[in-house]
């Protein structure tokens, strides 16, 4: 009579694919594999598989089409992922050595042509072998290197016949990491004592070889490294550069990156004093005045806040216009986004024309915390049809030398933002139907405000100018004099 099965694998059957399911899912991941943008670790590969007298044959052939899928998902070469197959019942049988297919396609048609041994279970004896044949460098493993992952597969159906807590431990301290897939009437206590830390990450458990397949997709994505350059998600505001897994950003000629390590400026240099006159109307909505705020935060993270160089200052407006911090208050990024992040929403309505001239009368005004003699920035952020005439205040704005920027969500009208916004108006209007898409506007609304020459070092090179031109002069008249002298005394020799 053939044994009941423990009651935790029973409710494990009963559970089915929710038992499969990988225990978190890394959203990014998924993206980039959806859209083909996965790329492989260098990777030295070895499944381990249990072909005992339990496992029939047609389970053994699940079993291969297991392995060919996950070999399908991944980046196959010599300086890529190297994969082995070790197969074992009592015996160990090395099927395929690291070394030994450099194709994908070669691969995958070798294992269609494995075969069971169909004796018994002696998983202690393959981890043994794996750890002393699979992984040498005579079958094809490299030299061990942080740049390359160690990663053994081990499927089985059933309990060892000899000890694998002791062989898993000391391949697990050379380096391999183990993943453990139980099928069946499996220990799953022997699954625990092979598999790395975290468990729950290494140890797997299906019901039956019917259903094997289900964590293709798992170890898919536990191999997968993600292009986040392609994929778009990172936030280099100019040149994305890969690395397996992450990115880092750079700059276009002529541009240098600030420090949050993301934005780029031609003259990150330069003192500016910064406005945003943000719609606070009861349009806007509480949950995405919270976006809002958010985004003012990404463009000042770009910004070279000091007492020296960008103060930032920051005003909303609804039916009255309220400032809610002026320019130079707060010295540094971290206050300055604290504060921030505690403006109060006010809702109302929406007086964008009113706002308009508190900015251009009181926010930029020395009184109000300007600088003389500073470039003056306004960001104008709205997300519906003034209430009141903006034509006149837009003007004058631009007429003062301000540079402004006008950024509209939802229902903003964009002739409005075109009229608000400083030429060339492509570079300085920006306008989105979702708050969410926010962050796109945030990466490319760059301020590039170049220092005035010093007047007075101008003035110094003109009146250089102007000395080395009259002692010119002087020194001609002088030379004509002398020739004329010259022509004289010939004269007379003559």
């Amino acid at each position: 009579m053939i044994p009941s099965p423990p009651l935790f694998l029973l409710l494990l059957g009963l559970m089915g694919a929710h038992a499969t399911a990988p225990v978190s899912v890394d959203l990014r991941t998924a993206a980039a594999m959806a859209a083909g943008l996965c790329n492989t670790r260098p990777t030295d590969l070895v499944f381990i598989v249990d072909s005992s007298r339990s496992v029939r044959p047609s389970e053994f052939e699940q079993v291969k089409v297991f392995l060919a899928k996950v070999i399908e998902g991944l980046d196959v070469g010599p300086d890529a992922t190297r994969v082995g197959v070790v197969n074992y019942a009592s015996r160990v049988k090395n099927e395929l050595s690291l070394k030994t297919h450099k194709t994908k396609a070669g691969l995958v048609k070798a294992v269609t042509k494995i075969e069971p041994l169909s004796t018994g279970t002696m998983t202690g004896l393959a981890i043994q072998f794996a750890l002393n044949v699979a992984f040498s460098e005579a079958e094809g493993a490299r030299v061990k290197s942080p740049d390359i992952s160690k990663v053994a597969i081990i499927v089985t159906d059933g309990r060892p016949q000899d000890n694998v807590k002791d062989v898993a431990a000391r391949a697990r301290d050379a380096g391999i990491e183990l993943y453990a897939i139980g099928v069946g009437r499996v220990d799953l206590n022997t699954l625990k004592q092979i598999a790395s830390e975290q468990l729950d990450d290494h140890v797997d458990y299906v019901e039956s070889y019917s259903v094997i397949e289900k964590l293709t997709k798992k170890f898919q994505e536990a191999f997968c490294v993600a292009d986040l350059c392609a994929t778009g998600d990172h936030d280099c505001q100019q040149v994305c550069i890969s690395a397996p897994g992450s990115f880092k950003c750079a700059c276009k000629e002529g541009f240098s990156l600030l420090e949050d390590g993301k934005s780029c400026s031609a003259c990150s240099n330069a003192a500016t004093d910064v406005v945003f006159l943000i719609d606070g109307s009861k349009s806007v909505r509480p949950e995405n005045f919270e976006l809002v705020k958010k985004w003012i935060n990404q463009i000042v993270d770009k910004l070279d806040v000091s007492e020296t160089k960008a103060h930032v200052g920051l005003v909303q407006y609804s039916s009255s216009v309220k400032q809610e911090f002026p320019l130079g208050r707060y010295n540094n990024k971290k206050d300055l986004k604290d504060a921030v992040k505690k403006m109060a929403y006010m809702e109302r309505g929406t007086m964008t024309g009113q706002a308009l001239r508190y900015l251009t009368d009181s926010s930029f005004a020395p009184a109000g915390g300007a600088r003389p003699g500073v470039a003056k920035v306004g960001i104008v952020f709205t997300d519906g049809r003034s209430q009141d005439y903006i034509g006149d205040a837009a003007k004058k704005a631009k007429e003062q030398g301000f540079k402004m920027y006008a950024v509209g969500v939802g229902n903003a009208v964009e002739d409005e933002l075109r009229e608000i916004a400083s030429q060339p108006t492509g570079e300085h209007y920006f306008y989105t139907a979702d708050f969410k898409a926010m962050t796109a506007i945030a990466k490319k609304l760059q301020i590039n405000i170049c220092q005035d020459e010093d007047p007075c070092e101008c003035d110094s090179v003109v009146k250089f100018q102007k000395k080395v031109e009259e002692a010119l002069q002087a020194l001609t008249k002088k030379l004509e004099g002398v020739s004329k002298r010259i022509a004289a005394l010939e004269n007379k020799i003559v």
